[in-house]
């Protein structure tokens, strides 16, 4: 190869700028609306959990994100952000029938159907029902903030066990006081990084996996801070959808 043949080659490559990136930003998400999206739930894998037989490096107790597949060890766990907390009365069709969606979601204010429960498997079923039953259902809102500081929006729901770890976890969040220029103060909710493994749990009946919940620190990044009270305000607006599943939690693997 000539020295011309060669000066003209490395002319023609053209290094890659990643700040075009950012000249860009947007382009091509202009028809997409909160209906094209799917929120992702953060879950601890059960042992009954299906999505255990696709994944090779997950086992029960693991902590696993249901859009981008990511798995977080339950014994190392993963960093979140609380930004919203919500109370849910959820009504199901009998497992195995229906679409698989919800039947009916019901906030604390809204009349609900009469129910009884089972001393079975003391599920409240509805009245007069189909063999439709309703679960008491705690939604946390948060983002996930990795270790290469890239971020994530997910929802995590607690029921059955695991809404005494909701509570807690909602008295740790209350309980922040912080001092600024006019005194003592309670931050917002998202604030905080809290840390979120699973540990073994059992009682009479049998065992799982719980979420455990323990303080991280206040956020230090403006940038993160920013991100969190954004998602904070869109949920409030009403911009979030969630489509729940019956598979999102494995309450079939927790006894009661």
């Amino acid at each position: 190869m000539t020295k011309d043949v060669a000066e003209k080659k490395a002319a023609e490559i053209i290094e890659f700028d990643p700040t075009m990136f950012e000249q860009d930003q947007g382009l091509g998400l202009e028809n997409m609306g909160q209906e094209d999206l799917a929120l992702p739930f953060l879950k601890v894998l059960s042992r009954q959990d299906p999505t255990l037989d696709d994944l090779e490096n997950a086992k029960a107790g693991d902590i696993y994100n249901t859009v981008t597949g990511d798995i977080y060890k339950g014994k190392e766990g993963c960093r979140v952000i609380p930004c919203v907390y919500q109370r849910r009365y959820i009504e199901w069709a009998p497992r195995g029938t229906g679409s698989g969606a919800p039947v009916n979601i019901f906030t604390p204010e809204e009349q609900r159907p009469k129910t009884e429960r089972s001393s079975d498997d003391n599920r409240e079923y509805v009245v007069g029902g189909n063999g439709s039953y309703l679960e008491e259902t705690h939604q946390h809102f948060v983002v996930i903030v990795n270790e290469d500081k890239t971020m994530q929006t997910a929802l995590i729901t607690m029921k059955s066990t695991q809404m005494k770890k909701s509570r807690k976890w909602n008295s740790m969040i209350q309980s922040r006081v912080m001092t600024g220029a006019n005194g003592s103060f309670t931050p917002p909710r998202f604030s905080h990084v809290y840390h979120l493994k699973t540990v073994s749990e059992e009682n009479s009946k049998g065992s799982w996996h719980g979420w455990e919940v323990s303080l991280d620190g206040p956020i230090k990044d403006a940038n993160v801070y920013k991100t969190a009270k954004t998602f904070a305000q869109s949920i409030a607006k009403g911009e979030v959808n969630v489509k729940h599943d019956n598979e999102e939690t494995n309450s079939s693997d927790i006894p009661w």
